[in-house]
């Protein structure tokens, strides 16, 4: 009751003060407006979701969609904008967490497992949802010229979007739950594997879509060239960058937090100027600080605790308020059956992708409910087709736009229900089982 009070005096006072601040940009409009109310309301709207046996992050989802430009306009669009500044940071500082997370001499003997969940789940996945796009291709509306190659182009794309997990959501969940064990460590390494087929994927169709509109030109290096930049690269910079920040927590290993988010922030602004995948450059940095300094890594998971809370709810508030309930709309039934069609083909290319591996029947049976989000890079990659290819990519953004608004409110709520199933939460700090073990 407490927190419903505490809550409803905080947006009355956002009202009073959007309401006195119209028409200056001083108050009433100001991202420091927006990241002040968010942390307030967000962790108060947390506690509730928590209550309710929910993510803490649903609940500032929630909180930044009702407040958002489509319902209460407390936090206006400008603002919503200009809190997605925040989106690099938090996602690099997510990705370190799964990084962390991920020690390689425990990880060794189940790799083979590990390709196995993944490539299954997402071929499977993949396959499905490009045979259902294919043959449902007249009630999407969009027009390829009668060309079959950029038909296949366009479809390559859509069902690569629409296949896409979160490496985002999944590992903010775990984070959030402090969750260790068989299932946290085999679905943040399938939603790795998955983020990495994905950027494959979309670059051999992009390449093939430009091949046929015959454009751009003139490109000084091919797609292959590109996307070993793009892959390689990226593991390269995050490890280069994770070894000087090893060796800082070796030899110094003070303000572990305030370094801790400067890493973060570099890996962020510098990833994008030089086409490196800021996710894949933070994994590969945590996954560097964990083995090479394990010691220390202890005391980094700490400082990540103690900074990534007011991060993170900025970042899933502002989600929640950019949340496009107009794509939705539009979209319809269109996305609620590709929504119901790619979590059935989850759920029995997982099955199927563990079976074959051998994993214990109790993991077996919760994977899938791990791989149900989408967020940041689904988006990311879906705005990239749209800026580069506006005759197709347009509704394509579209409609991973209703898509995303569906699976970034449901799929975290699966995936607590699993760890809790598992009773994997609250287990991060405490002595980690062997992961992945076969059936016997």
């Amino acid at each position: 009751m407490r927190r419903l009070t505490g809550l409803a005096v905080v947006l009355a006072l956002a009202v009073l003060v959007k309401q006195w601040g119209t028409g200056s940009s001083a108050v009433g409009g100001s991202a420091a407006l927006g990241i002040g109310f968010a942390l307030i309301a967000a962790v108060l709207v947390g506690g509730l979701a928590e209550r309710l046996r929910l993510p803490r992050l649903t609940g500032y989802l929630a909180l930044g969609l009702f407040c958002g430009p489509f319902f209460a306009n407390l936090i206006t669009q400008g603002m919503a904008r200009e809190l997605r500044l925040l989106n690099g940071l938090a996602v690099t500082l997510i990705a370190l967490v799964a990084g962390l997370e991920m020690n390689v001499a425990q990880l060794r003997p189940r790799l083979r497992a590990i390709g196995i969940v993944g490539g299954t789940t997402i071929g499977i996945v993949w396959a499905v949802l490009f045979a259902a796009i294919w043959l449902a291709w007249p009630y999407f509306g969009i027009d390829t010229g009668g060309s079959l190659i950029l038909r296949t182009a366009v479809i390559g794309v859509m069902a690569t979007l629409v296949a896409s997990f979160s490496p985002t959501i999944t590992i903010a969940v775990m984070a959030e739950a402090r969750a260790r064990g068989p299932l946290t460590e085999l679905t943040i390494a399938v939603v790795v594997v998955g983020d990495l087929i994905v950027i494959l994927l979309i670059s051999l169709f992009v390449q093939l879509a430009r091949w046929d509109t015959g454009g751009p030109a003139g490109e000084p290096v091919g797609p292959v060239v590109v996307l070993a930049w793009e892959i390689v690269g990226s593991l390269a910079f995050g490890a280069a960058l994770g070894a000087v920040f090893a060796a800082y927590l070796a030899h110094i290993g003070r303000e572990v937090t305030l370094a801790l988010l400067g890493l973060c922030a570099l890996l962020s602004e510098t990833s994008v100027p030089l086409h490196l995948d800021p996710v894949l450059a933070a994994l590969a940095a945590g996954l560097v600080v964990e083995n090479v300094a394990p010691p220390r890594g202890d005391a980094l998971k700490e400082a990540v605790e103690r900074g990534s809370l007011p991060v993170l709810i900025v970042f899933f508030a502002a989600a929640g308020a950019s949340l496009d309930v107009g794509a939705l709309a539009a979209s319809g039934l269109l996305a609620l059956g590709l929504a119901l069609l790619r979590t059935g083909a989850i759920w029995a290319g997982a099955g199927l992708g563990v079976r074959a591996a051998g994993i214990t029947p109790q993991i077996s049976s919760l994977v899938w409910l791990g791989l149900v989000s989408q967020a940041g890079v689904t988006l990311g990659l879906a705005t990239i087709v749209a800026r580069e290819f506006p005759s197709w990519g347009g509704p394509v953004h579209t409609l991973v736009l209703a898509l995303t608004a569906l699976h970034v409110l449901v799929g975290p709520v699966l995936f607590r229900a699993a760890l809790a199933r598992a009773g994997e939460i609250g287990r991060m700090d405490a002595a980690a089982e062997p992961a992945v073990m076969p059936a016997r």
